[in-house]
């Protein structure tokens, strides 16, 4: 099982149907919300913070509503540059591009009958939302390099994101309109600090699973430590908590986990009668960075493969570039270093953060 599910989905994502865990209120409310927007065709706009569970969400939309049985495709708008991303949407034809050698398909036109989500969709330039909004009001697909010849498609869209698209909209970086199309219904998904009752359930579901899948002995947790998870803020949300707890299976030595085998950042929430201390709350730049100063971790095994893996997104990047210029007084090659980089990587990292639209004017911080 992925660990980039934040509620979770049991077993294959293809086949087997998806699993809201947790008995809060807010989840009861959430299950309520699915159930009425499953039954419609309407466009979707699941927001929420990074690892909430966006896309478990989606996906309990499109197994309760009447495109089941279609297609349910995935685009990560942040993962790619503009020219794949419309690649990926619209499809291509052979020759429109290096290294298209043949006739493909976008996601839109695969999909027909279907549903596709389009994760993180405030990272799309502005050229991209101008194609997308004209497919919603029209249906038709143009394929990259196509002269003509439009497709048309069937799909229900549903958008999400993890930042405030009304923000956006007032700095000029997200169309109104297409917010609009978008935003028909708003479902949001709540952090974990917000239904900390659930994380008792989360963490034995988890366990279970992880415990199955490495042929590990470890069967449960004590009360201390149960009690350290349940005080901590995760502002990873239920993506952290899943990744806690299969690196605990991997690493234990014992059939449960202690109070001693946790981290010492979950741990620092806690005094020494377990009361919780008053939440900081911060942002997965703040602990990207802090891997990178302070831990010795690597720009590319850190924070490259987090963004690949959709984990972090566009604007947590560059807002670890950002701190780390502030720091270099605007040397990139500073930078390379400072965030544990061999000398030879200095082109390649230039042309990662090029490529994702990270490299920022250097002129600004000196």
């Amino acid at each position: 099982m992925s660990p980039n599910l934040a509620l979770t989905n049991a077993g294959s994502r293809a086949k087997q149907p998806v699993r809201l865990i947790g008995q809060s209120q807010a989840m009861t409310t959430l299950r309520v919300e699915i159930d009425l927007v499953a039954r419609t065709d309407a466009k979707v706009l699941v927001c929420g913070e990074s690892g909430v569970g966006k896309e478990i969400v989606t996906r309990a939309i499109h197994d309760n509503g009447p495109r089941s049985k279609g297609t349910f495709a995935v685009v990560n708008c942040a993962g790619l540059p503009e020219t794949l991303l419309e690649s990926e949407l619209f499809g291509h034809v052979k020759g429109s591009f290096t290294g298209a050698y043949r006739d493909k398909p976008g996601k839109l036109e695969s999909a027909h009958m279907g549903t596709v989500f389009l994760d993180e969709i405030g990272e799309m330039s502005l050229r991209m939302q101008g194609l997308l909004l004209r497919f919603l009001e029209t249906g038709e697909v143009q394929r990259v390099g196509a002269d003509g010849g439009a497709r048309n498609a069937d799909v229900r869209v549903i958008g999400a994101t993890n930042r405030n698209l009304r923000e956006m909209i007032a700095q000029g970086t997200f169309r109104e309109d297409l917010y609009y199309r978008l935003n028909v219904v708003q479902i949001v998904v709540p952090p974990l600090r917000e239904r900390r009752v659930d994380i008792s359930e989360l963490v034995r579901h988890f366990l279970d699973e992880f415990a199955a899948a490495n042929r590990s002995p470890m069967i449960g947790v004590s009360a201390e430590a149960m009690n350290a998870l349940a005080a901590y803020s995760w502002p990873g949300n239920v993506r952290e908590l899943a990744n806690l707890i299969e690196r605990m299976v991997v690493a234990g030595r014992h059939d449960r986990i202690e109070l001693e085998d946790l981290p010492s950042e979950l741990l620092g929430t806690h005094d020494a009668g377990l009361r919780p201390r008053r939440e900081r709350r911060h942002t997965a730049a703040d602990d990207l960075y802090l891997r990178l100063t302070e831990q010795g971790e690597s720009f590319w095994s850190s924070v490259r493969a987090m963004y690949m893996a959709r984990d972090i997104t566009r604007a947590d990047v560059r807002e670890v570039i950002r701190r780390g210029l502030e720091r270099t007084n605007g040397n990139y090659r500073m930078l390379a270093e400072l965030f544990n980089m061999k000398p030879a990587q200095y082109r390649s990292f230039l042309s990662f953060l090029k490529k994702h639209d990270c490299l920022l004017p250097f002129r600004e911080y000196r």
